[in-house]
């Protein structure tokens, strides 16, 4: 995402999506899912559009095959919300930044926790 206009659209996608998925889409695979971020092209033909699923790993997979499936849906309504020559290609991931933040937050802690105990233990034995 080089160009001002490219984010520009970006952010309008997110916004779009996110408000379709919380009330157009009545697919009862998608579940619990936060837009996190949308990344377009400069020459604004191909969207990709990273996801976050509440939920057990088959809620994600069914989620994303949900999103998937209603991909036609979802750029008729783009390319009328956007007044756009041609709505982009939409592309669903999911998005592993979360889970890679709690497993970094969860060592840290662990380092924490470890350091607190061989502090007691050093001051037990002095």
């Amino acid at each position: 995402m080089g160009t001002p206009r490219s984010q520009k659209i970006a952010d309008m996608i997110q916004r779009e999506i996110s408000a379709l998925i919380l009330k157009g889409l009545k697919d009862p695979r998608i579940g619990f899912v936060t837009i996190t971020g949308v990344d377009v092209t400069d020459d604004l033909r191909h969207a990709k559009i990273f996801v976050t699923v509440i939920g057990a790993e088959e809620n994600k997979i069914a989620s994303l095959e949900g999103l998937k499936h209603s991909v036609p849906f979802l750029r008729r309504h783009l390319g009328r919300e956007l007044r756009m020559k041609f709505a982009p290609e939409l592309h669903f991931e999911y998005d592993q930044s979360l889970e890679y933040g709690n497993r970094i937050e969860n060592i840290l802690k662990e380092i924490h926790r470890d350091n607190d105990e061989n502090d007691t233990n050093d001051s037990a034995a002095d």
